[in-house]
């Protein structure tokens, strides 16, 4: 066609494609949609970490409860290791928890081990506590699903201000509603998980860009 010359072609690639590009992007970030708070003000789970060692303030979170037989679940962590842990190892402040009965101790240190060959455990933090303060701080997230045997397969992404986050309008769930992802399941993990956490980074990189402009403009009339 004549209409389609070399030089409009050029042209097109030149200008009118990157100004399209533009556009797209503005909007995609206009329309943003945050991932949903489902549960506010968790208790953080220094409050029941005799250790000390880790914190969910300020942190990017997914967490899990291991249970009282760790062989059995192991294959659920692994898929967690596998599928989230090393995708999102080099983004700042992201880490995993992994909290267990104090009497697991040994089980636990094993499966560190068999994890740790082939995976720089900088950001699995794993926490013993007694029965009483993880059933107590399970709690404190409002589900109506319990413990069985101080075990989940559900692990839960947390917010840097202690939020549990999730869905609303998830279409697996009978009410919409997921509070949880479960680790026995790869196709969960790499369809929900994953884009959730990217979600929520990319909230915390639309406020910095936000309070960075802000700041910009507020410099630029002399405020």
């Amino acid at each position: 066609m004549k209409f389609f010359t070399k030089k409009r072609v050029v042209l097109f690639l030149l200008f009118i494609f990157p100004l399209l590009c533009f556009l797209l992007l503005s909007l995609g970030e206009n329309n943003f949609t945050k991932l949903p708070v489902v549960k506010e003000n968790l208790i953080d789970v220094s409050e029941i970490d005799a250790t000390n060692s880790a914190k969910l303030k300020e942190n990017v979170t997914v967490l899990c409860f291991l249970g009282n037989d760790i062989n059995k679940i192991k294959s659920g962590v692994l898929n967690l290791n596998e599928k989230i842990y090393k995708k999102f190892i080099d983004y700042k402040k992201f880490q995993i928890i992994a909290i267990y009965p104090a009497d697991q101790e040994q089980e636990v240190q094993n499966l560190q081990e068999e994890i740790g060959v082939f995976t720089d455990m900088q950001k699995w933090n794993f926490i013993p506590s007694s029965k009483q303060e993880i059933e107590g701080f399970y709690q404190t997230f409002g589900l109506n699903e319990s413990l069985v045997n101080l075990y989940t397969p559900n692990v839960f992404l947390i917010d840097k201000d202690v939020n549990l986050r999730g869905r609303l309008t998830d279409k697996d769930s009978k009410d919409g509603k997921l509070y949880g992802y479960n680790m026995n399941s790869v196709a969960v993990l790499n369809g929900k998980l994953i884009d959730d956490i990217k979600v929520l980074y990319y909230e915390y990189y639309a406020a910095f860009k936000e309070k960075n402009q802000n700041k910009a403009d507020r410099k630029e009339v002399g405020l």
